[in-house]
């Protein structure tokens, strides 16, 4: 895996700002109209795309923080609930939905960031909805994390394999193909495996042989 720390920070960056920019888009189209002649329907439209806008950013904005930032990095034990919510929230304005199996006694902060890039990447795999389903267990002193992503179109895509694996995809790395690599990194930190397949069950995504943090 050879890829400069600068430009892979680059890459991150301007992923996450591609995750806010629809949500944030569609507040300001919201607020032109407003400004514009229009019935009152169309106003009342118009104010309901604003709130749906603003309520998209908010979410996703909480969702990042958590994933990509310093809040995954601290020691101790997360709030199950919490980065839960923020997960749904984020996933509540793409197209599949959630279920979640959690029996793991403990997750540390480092197991939910993971958690939740695993999402994102099962996003990628249910592009045209599905169902992406997130099991946790304790597996002696080890946890496993497996998301299976089940529904009429769902697709792992090569490039996404690839870097899942630490492997370059063809054509090089790209904004649209980092965050797989990032899951890895994450993965790798905590002393897990991380492997990915495409099967009759669907697109299953796991994580195992991940050390406690708590």
């Amino acid at each position: 895996m050879k890829l400069e720390p600068a430009r892979f920070a680059a890459y991150i960056a301007a992923r996450l700002c591609h995750d806010i920019v629809s949500p944030a888009a569609t507040m300001s189209l919201s607020l032109e109209m407003l400004d514009s002649p229009g019935s009152a329907e169309e106003k009342e439209h118009c104010e309901k795309s604003l709130r749906e806008g603003a309520h998209g950013v908010a979410a996703t904005l909480q969702f990042l923080r958590y994933a990509f930032g310093s809040m995954g990095l601290q020691g101790g034990t997360a709030d199950v609930h919490q980065f839960r919510k923020l997960t749904d929230e984020y996933v509540r304005f793409q197209k599949p939905s959630l279920e979640w199996d959690i029996t793991a006694t403990e997750l540390g902060f480092g197991h939910a960031r993971l958690i939740m890039n695993m999402v994102m990447v099962a996003l990628t795999a249910t592009a045209r909805g599905g169902v992406i389903t997130i099991r946790v267990r304790d597996e002696g002193a080890m946890k496993t994390v497996t998301l299976t992503c089940k529904g009429d179109r769902v697709n792992l895509k090569e490039e996404v394999a690839k870097a899942l694996r630490g492997e370059e995809p063809e054509g090089g790395w790209r904004p649209e193909n980092i965050q797989p690599l990032f899951t890895k990194i994450t993965c790798d930190e905590l002393g897990g495996t991380l492997q990915a397949r495409q099967g009759p069950e669907g697109v299953v995504i796991m994580a195992t042989g991940l050390k406690p943090q708590v």
